[in-house]
Parts: structure tokens; C-alpha cells; sequence
């Protein structure tokens, strides 16, 4: 089996594997799936994702979402050589360290990612962000309330048994009055995900967009989101090339905290009360 075989008959990756017909090398870092290094006959490599007895569409969700960006044609991600229902395999990326004009040029391609648009807030797909489901509906709600219905509300929901009933409380209030808030704004192409361990750093330098939640949303979204835990390598150096292409509505830093609730209720939704002194900070910065 080498790559274009691979392309013409995706779904004999399993059987190959079954009957180790391939090297398979182990990948740390998911959370969730299982990761490989595939190496192929001509000595090639792919990166397998597998999950056993994932959601309905789970893996065809990410797909779409991979596709949907990358045919922007503004960032560099991964290419799609095998979709499977429990399997992804994409292309292989050589991992490297981040350097400023590679982060600058992944702010410039992510303003061109952005712009490039969404006809909705949502998706003409099911979502899912991590395993759990990510309401997609196509809507032509302002931003705002729609942040609020869709990206808010499902997951603080999701959250009750994680959160108490004062947190509870304080984010029905963001979502009450999130007008107050402003950035409304028509939807971009977003990644949906973008902490900055969705972000993969090749030898050259170069920013790759891996694992997405794709969907029209926000583009604040994702700045924010790769300002977590540490940030991004660069992060100032990336901002400031975004805006130089793209620049960004008055008022946006103080909105990060309503666009990063979204990513910590999806983690008390996910991973319960280890992340409630997440919420309740970024609760006390709105």
C-alpha cells in the first residue's frame, strides 16, 4: 500500500492494519482518540485518528470541517487521505517548533481563513466538538444570540452536575444580556477549536490547523481560544500580523472571556469540576 493506492481504496486501510500489513507507531497527545503514525510500503506516513464505537458521524464531521477550511485555501491543513466511521487517516506532518514569521504568517492566513466567510452561523453539518455534539444548525440569528443559544446554553447544560447553582446563574446572566457585549458581526470560516494545541508546528515553522469544530462563527472565537493555557508560540507576533490584514472591532479584547466560556463549559460538559475555577474566572472578567 503506498498513498495513491491508499487514495483509491480508502477503506481497505483497516484490513492492512489488521493484518499488519503496515507499521504502526504510536502518537501521544489525543485525549480522546487514538493516534498513529502509519508508515506505507513506499515508506511514506500518515496520521491515523481512531475511536472505537464513536458517535454517529463523529469522524465525518471533522472531515467536513477539514475539507470546508482547507478549500479557503488561506491555511495550511491537513489533507484528507482515508474517512472511515472510526477512523481518519490525513496527512502526515513532520512536527518542528514555531518562529515568529511563522506565526505572523499564520495570523495573516487565518484573517484570509476568516474572511473568506460562512453563508450561516453554524454548519450544513453535525457537529461535534470533542465527543460531544455541536448544535450546527444554520441560523440567521445576530451573533450574539446566537453565541448564546448554540455555543453557550448547550453546554452549560451539559455542565450542571460539574458547576454549582451560583456559576449556573452567572452564566444565564452572560447570556441574558449578551448584547451588552457588542462585536456582532457577519460569520467567518472558523476553525471552532483553536487552543493552541490545535495548532501544529511543522519543521519549517509553519502553523498547520488540526482537529477542527468548524462552523460559521465568530472570528474573535478563534484569536481568543489560542490565547489559552500559555498561548500559542508568538501570540502577540501572530495578533498583530491578523490586524494588519484584518483589523478587528474596538472592544475585542475585553470580549476574549465571553468567547473562551464557550471552550471551558465545553470542558465542564466534557471533563467535570476540574475546570469550574475556569469558568468562574473568566465569569469574573465579564
Amino acid at each position: 500500500m503506498d498513498l495513491h493506492y491508499l487514495r483509491e481504496h480508502p477503506a481497505q486501510l483497516p484490513v492492512f492494519i489488521k493484518h499488519q500489513r503496515i507499521r504502526e507507531t504510536p502518537v501521544p497527545g489525543g485525549s480522546i482518540c487514538t493516534a498513529q503514525r502509519l508508515t506505507l510500503d513506499d515508506g511514506g506516513s500518515v496520521f491515523a485518528k481512531s475511536l472505537a464505537d464513536p458517535p454517529e458521524g463523529f469522524f465525518a464531521a471533522e472531515a467536513a470541517g477539514l475539507r470546508w477550511l482547507r478549500a479557503a485555501g488561506a491555511v495550511a491543513v491537513p489533507e484528507i487521505y482515508a474517512e472511515l466511521p472510526d477512523m481518519l487517516a490525513l496527512e502526515w506532518i513532520d512536527h518542528g517548533e514555531a518562529t515568529p514569521a511563522g506565526a505572523e504568517d499564520l495570523g495573516r492566513g487565518l484573517a484570509r481563513l476568516h474572511r473568506s466567510g460562512a453563508e450561516a452561523f453554524g454548519a450544513p453539518w453535525p457537529g461535534y466538538i470533542g465527543t460531544l455534539p455541536l448544535p450546527n444548525e444554520p441560523s440567521s440569528l445576530p451573533w450574539g444570540q446566537w453565541f448564546a443559544r448554540f455555543r453557550l446554553r448547550p453546554f452549560l447544560l451539559a455542565s450542571t452536575e460539574a458547576l454549582t447553582t451560583d456559576d449556573i446563574a452567572e452564566v444565564e446572566r452572560v447570556t441574558e444580556h449578551i448584547d451588552s457585549y457588542g462585536g456582532d458581526e457577519p460569520p467567518s470560516r472558523i476553525h471552532g477549536d483553536l487552543w493552541p494545541g490545535n495548532v501544529l508546528w511543522d519543521r519549517h515553522g509553519r502553523g498547520w490547523l488540526v482537529d477542527p469544530a468548524a462552523h460559521g462563527g465568530h472570528r474573535e472565537t478563534d484569536l481568543a481560544l489560542l490565547g489559552l493555557w500559555g498561548a500559542t508560540p508568538h501570540y502577540d507576533r501572530l495578533l498583530s500580523a491578523y490586524q494588519e490584514e484584518w483589523p478587528l472591532a474596538d472592544g475585542w479584547e475585553e470580549r476574549r472571556a465571553l468567547h473562551r466560556l464557550y471552550l471551558m463549559l465545553v470542558h465542564t460538559a466534557l471533563f467535570g469540576a476540574q475546570y469550574r475555577d475556569s469558568v468562574r474566572s473568566l465569569l469574573r472578567a465579564l
